[in-house]
């Protein structure tokens, strides 16, 4: 109930189409009644013992329209009998039963229209507003969850969600309302014999019921499983090179099937109850219009009334076991429906976890929007860790403007955590980073991001054209300033020598170049921006000898006359620094220019022996 309430939200928008949708299933299942009740003036005009009224009836009330109706139909039937013949009399008990097949349909149709533009409404707010949320949460989130399970609550339990949970409309309106007038009709018609149908209805439901269990469990645990082997998919398109120069096509081949056979068992289970539902309510719904056609048969041949007439008529006999075997459908439907519904439950409960999640790293309300660095970065005291251990202790570092800041280190230093603090990819855990004298936590998170340009280490790039890759750096440049900005980042001449220039689609994560043009065009869309503070987490530490010659010359251009906080690997990138700042184990080890650093002949001069900045 607590997840319907939250979901509630996105029906909003579309409640007139929920208005209309009851509306026309409350006329469909009225008219889905009157279909079979209309086959007893029939009948009894094929049988000859119509309802004889011969004074035309007089409308009184809105409260006396059903008899007003049954006298208005039989005085209609009597006057056609009697003037033109009883076969005038069928017809018009024929088109009567053709109208209300007809109107049943219609209403039918129109309750299915405004449903499906309330599911597809929904699907479609509820895929932007989890996209947007996914694209909102921090970096840590993606640390602790697959990125395939994301992938399958974007697409295969957004899409479960609306397949399933829409029912709920027909479970709670449509075709209980069916059942209800159904009922209703079979009472007016014979009280007797639907007292005694009542006695077998229960049985039947509880039957029924007895399927439903452990249906959600299941369900969950396939949707977990589903996430998984998107995971192994997308892991595997995405390190094919490895997968093929390992030979391991066997091993992820099994992880996949295993998997894929997990998926399959848990399908299966789920399946078997679902199938089992419809036949096994038909099969119930038959035994009970047996025990009704033994019962009720012995009403109409045995059982007599005082004046000698049966207590029930074959043609309302006929008339009740079509009513009987109306409820049937819509009692198959509510019991498919309620399977679903526990899918599609279990599948919202998966997307609203997303949707739910609370963002640590958000802007305050009335934060700052700064849009200029005048003075320096300060980071005082920070500590920070990932999980336990502190990836950096007590670290306090000044970045002045216009000044090139080096940081270099082995693996696992904690210089990479430096560019993710200052970018607020992640929170520092105690201390303050502070540009200008303002706190960012302070800052409004976008304009934060907008002082600051990161090239990484992996060249991120996307399945567009390389004009479009640049401009996200500034999304309304003209040609002329995406151009200046490929001279600037060494990588004018190699895009003009392409086919298509910069509309050259660069392929799936920019495949179709080599490393070092995957990098100039990464230092290009931070040029484009040109913010005023660069962070350079190790933009080449993955190049060739030749590559990174190119690239260290787009970055030198890229660093003129600009704020830089440069990680380094390689001695080449970072030899120019005003500072270099040397970390170990998350702590300042020594500092200084280069020369200064050599001088001291300690761990910075060690590393650069070595020529190993990891």
């Amino acid at each position: 109930m607590e997840n319907i309430k939250k979901i509630i939200p996105f029906v909003k928008p579309y409640k007139h189409n929920v208005v209309w949708n009851i509306i026309y299933n409350i006329l469909y299942a009225i008219f889905s009644t009157l279909s079979f009740v209309a086959l007893i003036p029939m009948m009894q005009v094929l049988f000859n013992n119509a309802e004889k009224v011969t004074k035309k009836p007089v409308f009184e009330s809105i409260w006396k329209i059903s008899s007003f109706g049954k006298d208005y139909l039989y005085y209609s039937i009597t006057k056609l009998t009697d003037t033109e013949g009883p076969e005038y009399a069928l017809l018009l008990a024929v088109v009567l039963i053709i109208i209300t097949f007809l109107l049943k349909n219609i209403f039918n149709y129109l309750a299915s229209y405004h449903l499906m533009h309330l599911r597809n409404g929904v699907l479609k707010d509820m895929r932007i507003q989890l996209f947007n949320k996914i694209i909102s949460l921090p970096i840590g989130f993606y640390s602790e969850k697959r990125k395939g399970d994301v992938m399958a609550r974007m697409l295969g339990d957004v899409g479960e969600f609306q397949n399933s949970f829409f029912v709920v409309l027909e479970l709670i309106v449509r075709e209980p309302l069916t059942i209800l007038f159904t009922i209703i009709s079979m009472f007016i018609i014979s009280a007797k014999l639907t007292v005694f149908v009542f006695i077998f209805i229960p049985i039947s439901g509880y039957v029924i019921s007895l399927l439903g269990k452990n249906l959600k469990g299941k369900a969950v645990e396939a949707q977990v499983e589903s996430g998984y082997f998107i995971s192994i998919l997308e892991e595997t398109l995405g390190g094919m090179k490895v997968v093929k120069s390992y030979n391991a096509e066997r091993i992820f081949g099994k992880k996949f099937a295993d998997s894929i056979n997990r998926l399959v068992a848990l399908s299966n289970s789920i399946g078997k109850k679902n199938n089992l539902a419809s036949p096994l309510s038909e099969v119930m719904g038959i035994v009970v219009i047996a025990i009704l056609l033994w019962y009720g048969g012995n009403m109409v041949l045995v059982e007599k009334l005082a004046n000698g007439k049966a207590v029930l008529e074959g043609a309302q006999f006929l008339a009740y076991m079509g009513l009987a075997y109306n409820i049937l459908t819509p009692a198959k439907a509510i019991s498919r429906a309620s399977y679903s519904v526990k899918s599609g439950m279990a599948a919202a409960e998966r997307v609203l976890v997303i949707l739910e999640h609370e963002n640590p790293i958000t802007s305050k309300v009335n934060a700052i929007q700064k849009t200029t660095f005048e003075d320096k970065v300060i980071l005082k005291n920070i500590n920070f860790r990932y999980e336990n251990e502190n990836v950096l202790k007590n670290f306090s570092l000044e970045v002045p403007k216009g000044k090139t800041i080096a940081l270099v280190g082995q693996s696992g230093s904690g210089k990479s955590t430096i560019a993710n603090l200052l970018t607020r990819f992640y929170d520092v855990n105690e201390g303050t980073i502070a540009i200008d004298g303002v706190d960012i936590k302070d800052i409004n998170l976008e304009s934060l991001r907008s002082l600051m340009g990161l090239v990484t280490q992996d060249s991120i790039l996307f399945n567009d054209t390389i004009k479009n890759n640049i401009l996200l750096g500034k999304e309304d440049a003209t040609d002329d300033e995406v151009l200046e900005a490929l001279k600037i980042a060494n990588a004018f001449d190699f895009v003009m020598n392409l086919p298509l220039g910069i509309e050259t689609n660069i392929g799936d994560s920019g495949n179709k170049l080599s490393g070092g043009q995957k990098q100039r065009l990464s230092i290009a869309r931070a040029v484009l921006k040109n913010p005023p503070i660069m962070i350079l987490d190790e933009a080449t530490s993955a190049l060739d000898t030749e590559s990174e010659k190119f690239v260290q010359i787009a970055l030198e251009n890229m660093m003129q006359n600009r704020t830089s906080i440069v990680i380094a690997h390689r001695l080449s990138t970072i030899q120019k620094a005003d500072q270099i700042i040397v970390m170990k184990h998350g702590e300042i080890v020594e500092k200084g220019t280069h020369l200064e650093l050599l001088a001291l002949n300690g761990t910075y001069s060690n590393l650069v022996t070595m020529q190993s900045f990891e």
